[in-house]
């Protein structure tokens, strides 16, 4: 039996099942250890899937946030009392603070431990964990020391593999099939500052294009103000139908959204999270995908029409297509799952 764990958000959450469903289909039991107030406790119980809700207190770059330092420790003295109760061959944490209790005990009990980072440099539980686990794994390749180079492999991040034709995903949509589709996507909690941002600037396209905007179910009763006919706010859309019907899409740079967006090949503007508040973790994956010429980045509102223009190019966005196509090839949930396997 192997416990995944992770969650917190949807960026850890979602490819951490993708994997448990994975190792399940190649015949391993699996627990998901997931952590109270986070992203799984809602979804885990449909997921069908055994699963376990600990406390996990917030890991801060700084100094431990008021009033996590109790969650940190009881998150760990949880933990123990699973790992010891389910007795695991191995466990995988997809990272962030939800999956750091189980981690760093079965480590410390001598339960081999393997980690996967989504974002293209190490956060802060996974530069912690990345010591004691027998193996790492990632979603893109990075620098690392030579002692956790070697036990390293690039598997990718695990995604929805499905696709649906774009006409038929823009009707399910409800959008117009004959208009290209410009997808704004702030992640699974939508982004104010990309709320804030657009829609003013997309307007003028309207008379050509349609807007598909994602705001998050927070802010979906303040955007429905900002419908136009042709510019569309939904507070969640299905990922696989809004990158089918997307001809190209302006996102923020997290890792799942930056991947779901390769594996469609759907040309990206990413518009990343300043560096305070995340560690530079959107930057540097934006940065990977704008270094390979394979999405543009937007360091700047003032730089956005003349972005916005390039993606409006048809050349242009065939060649960002181009670059896109073998920087998340399918398949990585079963590869993440065969490194565990091979750990256990």
């Amino acid at each position: 039996m192997v416990i995944v764990t992770g969650g917190g958000t949807g960026g850890h959450f979602y490819p951490g099942l993708a994997a448990a469903r994975a190792l399940l289909a190649a015949g391993e039991p699996v627990t998901y250890v997931g952590a109270q107030g986070g992203l799984e406790e809602r979804v885990l119980p449909e997921a069908k899937l055994p699963f376990r809700i600990i406390p996990a207190g917030k890991l801060s770059r700084d100094a431990l946030r008021p009033g996590e330092g109790m969650k940190v420790l009881r998150g760990l003295w949880e933990a123990q009392r699973v790992v010891r109760e389910l007795r695991p061959r191995a466990v995988l944490s997809m990272g962030g603070y939800a999956g750091f209790p189980v981690a760093l005990v079965s480590a410390l009990l001598g339960v081999p431990m393997v980690i996967h980072e989504q974002n293209a440099k190490l956060g802060l539980a996974n530069r912690i964990l990345a010591r004691l686990a027998c193996r790492v794994t990632l979603s893109t390749p990075m620098k690392l020391e030579p002692r956790l180079a070697a036990k390293t492999q690039v598997v990718g991040y695990p995604v929805r593999e499905e696709k649906r034709s774009q006409a038929e995903a823009s009707v399910a949509l409800g959008l117009d099939p004959e208009r290209p589709t410009i997808l704004i996507m702030g992640g699974s909690q939508g982004s104010k500052e990309l709320n804030e941002q657009l829609p003013e600037r997309l307007y003028p396209l309207l008379g050509e294009w349609q807007v598909l905007h994602q705001s998050g179910l927070r802010w979906e009763h303040v955007m429905k103000s900002k419908e136009r006919p042709h510019y569309m706010v939904r507070g969640y859309v299905d990922s696989v139908l809004a990158w089918s019907a997307a001809e190209f899409a302006i996102t923020r740079g997290g890792a799942g959204t930056l991947s779901e967006a390769a594996y469609h090949r759907v040309p990206v503007l990413g518009v990343p999270l300043p560096r305070n508040l995340d560690g530079g973790a959107q930057q540097a994956n934006v940065g990977f995908y704008a270094e390979r010429n394979a999405a543009l980045l937007l360091a700047s509102w003032d730089q956005f029409e003349a972005q916005l223009n390039a993606l409006l190019d048809p050349p242009t966005r065939a060649q960002i297509r181009d670059r896109l196509g073998g920087l998340s090839p399918a398949g990585a949930a079963e590869r993440l799952a065969q490194v565990v396997l091979e750990a256990a």
